[in-house]
């Protein structure tokens, strides 16, 4: 029996937890198919208006070289995609990002995108809550070490404290896996998860869970 087989067999009961708890998609996958790349970090840097706003972001979080080390310290992972309920029609979906400070956009368009986000921000906690409590799941079932990990930015309070360094929701904030260089769309690939990228109305959120 391979690695991926006994790993399936000996964490379902995570996968089958984890679909209860809202998850579209949960796979058991050895730690080897859990894609860490330094260039996805640099897109933190470069790319996100989050960069070293939260405690779950670089340059706070641990490299992606760290990571590499810390993963392979684990022999397995559940990968999660969920799927949100907010929606954006083609042309709130065109000016999303600009919306807010935009003078430009009509009132109805930034009304719209506002309830996305609203939801999205929802929806994000719900997902966060939910992979939260499948960590300590597996930690009641003995292992000890499990830790997870969600897609995008922590969107816990309204500022973090990044001045003292002291998160003030330790037990519920989990670092960003794009943050410590997680592939997410090679990882869920390797999965057997697909990902829609960009999305055309609804979209999704990924998470995972180390075990071992």
């Amino acid at each position: 029996m391979s690695s991926s087989q006994i790993g399936k067999e000996k964490f379902q009961f995570l996968a089958t937890l984890a679909l209860e708890k809202g998850a579209a998609d949960a796979k058991i996958i050895p730690t080897t198919q859990v894609v860490v790349e330094d260039r996805v970090v640099l897109k933190c840097k470069v790319g996100c208006n989050h960069y070293g706003k939260t405690l779950a972001c670089p340059p706070y979080t641990p490299s992606a070289e760290e990571f590499r080390k810390i993963v392979n310290e684990y022999k397995y992972a559940m990968f999660m995609k969920f799927k949100s309920t907010a929606q954006a029609e083609p042309e709130v979906l065109k000016k999303l990002m600009v919306a807010e400070t935009d003078p430009t956009v009509p009132k109805e368009i930034k009304e719209k995108a506002a309830k996305f986000w609203a939801d999205w921000k929802d929806d994000k906690r719900k997902m966060l809550q939910s992979v939260v409590d499948l960590e300590k799941e597996a930690m009641n079932k003995g292992y000890s070490l499990a830790t997870s990990f969600v897609s995008g930015h922590c969107q816990l309070c309204e500022k973090c404290n990044t001045e003292t360094k002291i998160c003030a929701h330790p037990n519920l904030a989990r670092w960003s896996e794009d943050a410590v260089g997680v592939n997410v769309k090679k990882t869920a690939a390797n999965a057997g998860i697909e990902v829609t990228f960009p999305f055309a109305t609804t979209p999704e959120s990924f998470a995972i869970l180390l075990i071992d």
